[in-house]
């Protein structure tokens, strides 16, 4: 992302573009060492005021409206929107927000309404620098000085850049030129400064991480960002989230157990290193962690009464002394904008309180929905179906093949409501079955694409190991431009073992023409299972064939198409004869 107001993090959960938001891909050595939280500061540092430490924290950004990027840059916020949502994070029990700029629309309208409603809210400022940017970087830093001198009674403490060293970093800085900018910031403003960034990145926890050495000495403390849901998707083998060895009554607890012991140890870690660099003077609070609400974002993991327990893990974790003083809950509300990285608020969109602070909050704020402790989500084992011995496992076709197999499936699954699907009779010459039917697809691309996947019912998966020297075949009439993708899913996206095995094809290859004529397209699976594996660098062993749970996907992503963000490609695809053979 570009803009130079960007509120959170960077990236998107959804098929079109996967964030890297890592909490970390592997762990130094974790101990506390000498630099508990509660460590006298240097003289040279400034002391953090005590009521940065006992309020309740949460980060903001008012956003409701806006449904991507663009939107966001002209989204109205008025004085009234920040009001109710300000009244809403108080009555929550939330006195301390983190906005992530010094923007007029957004921190100098919320510090402006914080002082004329007189509300106990604080709060800690953000300055957003921009790599490259010089001219929009010195500007901001202006008016996050200017904020800080003016609201001097507001503002705690100030945050200059967000997730900026670290090595996965978007909108990356060198430390020194990082640290030039905190430096001066913290000589024009009396306020505690520090930068927010991830754990991976304070604790130099790999050796392409920066020395956090030159930061470190121009911070008055450190804001580290973790997110062991993330980990889960992205770094799935990083800590033993799955927790599969623990009886299911007992899972969902186990694995928000080990989610919040990896955000211990991330601190952990940032304290080790931090002291032995000679910082452990320097208070860690963390500047960002949280869990999604949403079911339907991280199955088996994002849940409600999931996100509950994590928030509630973490206020005992600060209650219990033996952590950070500080803990930033993202975040406040839902923001549409950020799409697949959306869900994370403690209130929906609409403002509705959800399960996770309804018990400190008025029940005519709630969300729709109850639930128990009981309805906690957990990662469930996948039944894997009989081995397939058939020559021909047949998926869909309107005329029947002997010897064929076919399976039960649960039907046509679209990527984020992308596309959709209909059994039609044919009518531009029959298909190359009987003539009678087809399958068509009708995408509605987002801005990233379309996707389309045959589904196994939940928790269940095909064993075709027996075609691993055969073929993906199917039949298909369309004048859709341009490329497509087409494959399978192997593994599960529950337990993060999942491998999408697809190629990009385009007109005259492996059969396939956009002519609007039948054509019968054949790609060997042996192919699929190799373009995946060098892509992604994993062995073929992660493909897994005998776990197959999308037997076909197709697809066009236009980051892997070419196709230009946006495109809004909608010509119908029929289908028809979809089979794997041996």
């Amino acid at each position: 992302m570009t803009a130079p107001l960007h509120s959170e993090k960077p990236g998107n959960l959804g098929p079109n573009r996967r964030h890297l938001l890592l909490s970390g891909m592997a762990l130094v050595a974790a101990g506390c060492g000498g630099g508990g939280g509660d460590v006298a500061q240097a003289p040279s540092t400034r002391a953090i005021p005590a009521e940065f430490y006992t309020r309740k924290a949460v980060a903001y950004s008012p956003y409701r409206s806006s449904l991507n990027e663009a939107q966001r840059a002209t989204e109205a916020i008025t004085p009234a929107m920040i009001l109710q949502d300000l009244q809403l994070i108080r009555g929550a029990g939330y006195g301390l927000i983190r906005v992530f700029d010094s923007s007029d629309k957004v921190a100098r309208q919320t510090l402006q309404v914080i002082r004329a409603n007189r509300l106990d809210i604080k709060m800690m400022l953000g300055i957003y620098i921009l790599a490259g940017d010089g001219a929009a970087t010195n500007a901001e830093i202006a008016r996050g000085i200017a904020l800080a001198n003016d609201y001097r009674d507001e503002v705690l403490a100030v945050s200059v850049g967000n997730e900026t060293a670290v090595s996965w970093s978007f909108n990356r800085y060198t430390t020194p030129a990082l640290a030039a900018h905190i430096r001066t910031v913290r000589q024009s403003v009396t306020q505690p400064v520090t930068t927010d960034d991830n754990w991976a990145f304070f604790a130099q926890a790999y050796s392409y991480e920066q020395d956090p050495g030159p930061v470190l000495d121009t911070v008055d403390f450190v804001a580290l960002h973790t997110y062991p849901l993330l980990d889960t998707v992205y770094a799935p083998d990083l800590f033993d989230w799955r927790q599969a060895a623990v009886p299911v009554a007992q899972r969902a607890q186990a694995m928000m157990n080990a989610a919040m012991g990896k955000a211990k140890s991330d601190y952990a870690a940032a304290r080790a290193k931090m002291d032995a660099l000679g910082f452990s003077h320097l208070p860690i609070i963390i500047g960002e962690t949280g869990w999604k609400a949403d079911p339907a974002s991280v199955p088996g993991r994002s849940h409600p009464v999931n996100q509950k327990m994590y928030i509630d893990a973490l206020a005992a974790w600060k209650a219990s002394g033996t952590g950070p003083k500080t803990i930033v809950a993202f975040e406040a509300f839902d923001e549409p904008w950020k799409q697949g990285d959306d869900k994370w608020g403690l209130f929906n969109v609409q403002r509705q309180a959800r399960y996770v602070i309804q018990d400190v909050s008025p029940s005519s704020t709630w969300e729709p929905g109850s639930y128990t402790a009981a309805d906690a989500v957990y990662v469930r084992s996948l039944t894997v179906r009989s081995p397939v011995t058939a020559n021909r496992y047949t998926l869909y076709s309107d005329t029947a093949t002997v010897g064929e197999a076919r399976p039960t499936l649960a039907g046509w699954n679209a990527w984020e409501n992308g596309i959709t699907a209909s059994l039609v009779e044919s009518n531009l010459g029959g298909a190359p079955g009987d003539g009678t039917n087809s399958l068509m697809l009708s995408p509605t691309p987002l801005t990233w694409g379309w996707g389309m996947a045959l589904t196994e019912p939940t928790d269940t998966a095909d064993d075709l190991s027996a075609f691993a020297n055969g073929t993906l075949n199917f039949s298909i009439r369309t004048l859709y431009p341009g490329r497509i993708e087409v494959g399978f899913l192997a593994g599960s996206g529950i337990d993060s073992t999942a491998v999408d095995a697809y190629v990009s094809i385009g007109s005259g290859e492996r059969g396939y023409a956009n002519d609007g004529t039948w054509r019968q397209v054949s790609i060997p699976v042996a192919e699929l299972r190799q373009a995946v594996s060098v892509a992604l660098g994993i062995p073929l062993s992660r493909v897994d064939l005998s776990r197959v749970t999308n037997p076909l996907v197709i697809a066009d992503r236009y980051g892997h198409t070419g196709k230009a963000s946006g495109a809004n490609h909608r010509e119908v695809i029929s289908l028809d004869r979809i089979y794997w053979a041996r």
